[in-house]
């Protein structure tokens, strides 16, 4: 238990380093590129390279983590340079005095940053028992959402008197954060880690190693359907979760009638709701079960939100909004955790760490795309309707994905 709660500490303490300094890229990089560049399209897009980089970069590092044998570990010597060089490079952004310059920096703290992200997050399942990993990634999700808060202080106290040095904060945590790392964890001595080597010991030369494409050829052939379901669930939940919050404003601004920054500020109360149901929401998993709480995290979300469309007022969005991310909470906190226990093996769990993190930003990408071109169609008055609908089908999909487990699937559990 104390091994348990060390590790999930130290891998909170990571994330919670790694997201302030690319909250802080997301607060203050666009303001850089608006002096190279005067087209708001041409910045959202350079914006978004981070997570385009994201879909290719995730699985291909966490797959070869997976197949990485050393005495430190097959995650912790990719983070010992990984963090320190994007630490480094964070220094350089506000330094770029071309826009050539400036995209040629972002790209290398993009693909560091995309790198680091899930190998720490896939120290979870390697510590961690599975019954407990819920817990875990709820403390992690704290210390990620905590972040969006150090990043806006660095930027309401520091940035104005000095824009330059203000990069410094995020690197430094970075720094600090990778030698407490070097000189505390041993990736090496996780069970995952043992339980692969003993695998592979038993497989012989010829499964020493998992490709990629072998993972997922495997995902896509075995019979045993839930993997493929759940990843559905998380996109299409994905997809209603960012479309949620990235229309958020111009839904209070056109069907509410509320200023440009009433409408913004909508969601702030929801983001406290979210922190306070993220331990409970691991908690009711372990005593109710894993899919049962995703169920009814995603049912209370879609039900809040369609609520939200017939108490159409500012007051009751912000209710809506808050009891959304409750629900909200018991799905992501759970998500992952459910896909770490269905994985084969412990050999590939980094793997599916990066395949949850695509899904889930594929779903970032098209939920915002369709809920706009239906609204389109029909009318901001509507929209909060539209994500439930959204929402809706993801939960069909964990009701047959629970339907398949309680037929008796083969192991791996979910729970």
């Amino acid at each position: 238990m104390a091994g348990t709660r060390r590790i999930t500490f130290l891998v909170a303490l990571a994330i919670f380093a790694q997201e302030s300094a690319w909250n802080f890229y997301d607060n203050q990089v666009p303001v850089l590129l608006r002096e190279q560049v005067g087209s708001a399209g041409l910045v959202g897009l350079l914006m978004g390279m981070d997570n385009l980089l994201g879909i290719f970069v995730q699985p291909w590092i966490g797959n070869r983590s997976d197949n990485t044998r050393t005495r430190w570990g097959r995650r912790m010597p990719y983070l010992a340079v990984g963090m320190p060089l994007a630490a480094v490079i964070f220094v350089f952004l506000p330094w770029a005095t071309s826009l050539a310059a400036l995209v040629g920096v972002m790209f290398l703290y993009a693909l560091l940053a995309n790198t680091t992200r899930p190998l720490t997050e896939s120290m979870v399942p390697d510590f961690v028992a599975p019954a407990r990993r819920s817990r875990a990634n709820a403390i992690v999700k704290i210390a990620t959402s905590l972040t969006i808060i150090v990043a806006s202080l660095i930027s309401l106290l520091v940035v104005d008197q000095h824009p330059r040095g203000a990069f410094v904060i995020p690197s430094v945590i970075l720094l600090l954060t990778t030698a407490v790392l070097i000189a505390t964890v041993r990736d090496n001595r996780s069970p995952a880690y043992q339980a692969a080597l003993a695998e592979e010991a038993a497989a012989g030369p010829a499964g020493a190693r998992v490709p990629f494409r072998r993972v997922l050829a495997e995902l896509v052939e075995d019979p045993d359907r839930r993997r493929l379901l759940l990843l559905l669930a998380v996109l299409l939940f994905g997809g209603a979760w960012f479309a949620s919050r990235a229309l958020v404003t111009p839904y209070g601004m056109e069907a509410l009638g509320l200023t440009r920054g009433e409408a913004g500020g909508l969601t702030l109360p929801s983001g406290v709701a979210y922190l306070l149901a993220a331990y409970p929401a691991a908690l009711c998993a372990e005593r109710f079960g894993r899919l049962r709480t995703m169920g009814v995290g995603m049912a209370l979300f879609a039900a809040a939100l369609a609520a939200g469309t017939l108490a159409q007022t500012a007051t009751g969005t912000v209710v809506a909004f808050c009891l959304a991310a409750v629900g909200a909470a018991a799905f992501t906190i759970n998500a992952v955790v459910a896909l770490w226990n269905l994985a084969p093996s412990g050999r590939v769990l980094g793997t599916y760490t990066g395949l949850y993190a695509v899904t889930w930003y594929l779903g970032g990408f098209g939920g915002p795309a369709l809920i706009g071109a239906v609204v389109d169609l029909t009318g901001w008055a509507g929209m909060l309707l539209d994500v439930a609908v959204l929402a809706t089908l993801a939960v069909l999909v964990v009701v047959r994905l629970g339907h398949l487990q309680r037929r008796g699937a083969p192991a791996p559990a979910i729970s």
